[in-house]
């Protein structure tokens, strides 16, 4: 998976959403009238891994050390870890979406 496009697809599936017309700046449903792009939004990062049942473990160590961890080892996807650099909410969401994505390219 190496595009946004693509993970944000993968990870809707895996939420059970419906298909979504995509945009610059994220995915609209038809059942929706919002931009849904948890890549980018705290919200729908938090609600996806909810919504998934996912665990999310945060380590803020030093430097750019891992900082996320996010699975759903139940559902069979493995563990996903971003480095956080400058930004941990960023890798928060990036590690969130690309576990959900794992779910939804078995499905």
């Amino acid at each position: 998976m190496s595009d946004d496009r693509e993970l944000l697809e993968l990870a809707a599936k895996a939420a059970g959403f419906g298909y979504g017309e995509w945009t610059r700046h994220g995915i609209v449903f038809a059942d929706r009238d919002v931009v849904w792009n948890p890549l980018t939004d705290d919200g729908d990062a938090l609600r996806l891994a909810v919504k998934i049942g996912m665990r999310v473990y945060i380590y803020l160590g030093g430097g750019d050390d891992i900082t996320v961890v996010a699975t759903d080892e139940l559902k069979g996807a493995r563990s996903f870890s971003e480095a956080h650099a400058d930004d941990p909410y960023a890798a928060t969401r990036r590690a969130i979406v690309r576990a959900a994505a794992e779910i939804g390219r078995q499905r």
